[in-house]
């Protein structure tokens, strides 16, 4: 399974906005993971597109989730961004060749197709297991209680230095 690097930095931009008392522009987060602020900003309008973030518009404007991180899941981000397709499309590529089988005897999808929607399948449940929630609990367990905080302030200070 290859997933583009917007799902990882979509990732990261959920679990720092569980931290951030005011709206975030995609700037500020591209700065803080120091990351292409247009890529970002793509990765952004596809997590607003899915309903997972809003843009918030003014002065002090910038990205807020839309719902508790805990109702947010993995899979929920990888589907904004990478999209919902399942990973293995079958060609039917039994159905080629001198000795192909005949449409008419592919009465159900063969055994590399089900082992693929199988593994697809389970992907997807383990993603949807997870919640942006459970990313922020293990970000406090592998850097600290403060961590998260100090991101916070940090992305909250570009709007104090607005005023």
């Amino acid at each position: 399974m290859k997933l583009s690097g917007g799902v990882e930095w979509a990732l990261h931009c959920c679990v720092v906005l569980t931290a951030a008392t005011e709206p975030v522009p995609a700037a500020r987060l591209a700065q803080l993971h120091d990351v292409s602020p247009s890529y970002l900003a793509k990765q952004m309008q596809a997590l607003s597109r899915a309903g997972l973030v809003k843009s918030v518009q003014g002065k002090t404007g910038g990205y807020v989730l839309t719902r508790a991180a805990a109702d947010i899941t993995v899979l929920d981000v990888v589907q904004a961004v990478d999209g919902a397709n399942p990973a293995f499309v079958c060609t039917e590529i039994r159905q080629r060749g001198p000795l192909g089988t005949p449409p008419e005897e592919c009465t159900r999808p063969c055994p590399i197709a089900r082992a693929m929607s199988a593994a697809d399948a389970a992907w997807r449940a383990s993603l949807r297991g997870v919640s942006v929630a459970d990313l922020v609990g293990s970000v406090e367990r592998d850097s600290g209680p403060e961590a998260l905080p100090g991101i916070g302030a940090w992305l909250d200070s570009a709007h104090a230095s607005d005023g």
